[in-house]
């Protein structure tokens, strides 16, 4: 991710907003990122293109796993000097809850971290952090500087 180089000689590689705005799909979903102290939260605001089924209705699983992808590598971004977007190896999504309509946040935790390979657990919830409504647990290939 050549911009994320650009941001970093620019002084703004710790400002986490300014990378997700560098991803043309976390850009489309609106992702926000919030941080307080060391705590990166993200943000995915409501709309109304994010519903998978209108019966219920119920946030799309799709949106709800990339989202929690993004948190997770946003969460490795802001830990690590990384000079590149971390890559997905692999990703499992639990799903546990339907997602009403309303806005989620997510939060990422990295259980483990080498020197290239990192593992990381993200959650995303809604009115209650207590109640997720799902969770990822995933491997991401790092590029160090």
């Amino acid at each position: 991710m050549k911009s994320l180089q650009r941001l970093r000689e620019a002084g703004r590689g710790r400002d986490m907003q300014a990378v997700v705005d560098e991803i043309p799909y976390a850009r489309f979903l609106g992702v926000q990122v919030d941080i307080e102290g060391n705590e990166l939260t993200t943000i995915l605001p409501f709309r109304e293109t994010l519903i998978g089924n209108t019966t219920l209705p119920a946030l799309h699983g799709g949106a709800l796993g990339a989202f929690l992808e993004m948190t997770s590598a946003m969460q490795l971004l802001y830990n690590t000097n990384c000079e590149a977007l971390p890559k997905t190896i692999d990703i499992s999504v639990d799903y546990l809850r339907s997602g009403r309509p309303v806005d989620c946040y997510g939060r990422a935790f990295v259980t483990r971290q080498g020197r290239r390979v990192a593992n990381v657990r993200a959650e995303v919830w809604q009115e209650e952090r207590g109640k997720p409504i799902a969770a990822t647990h995933g491997h991401f290939l790092m590029t160090p500087i």
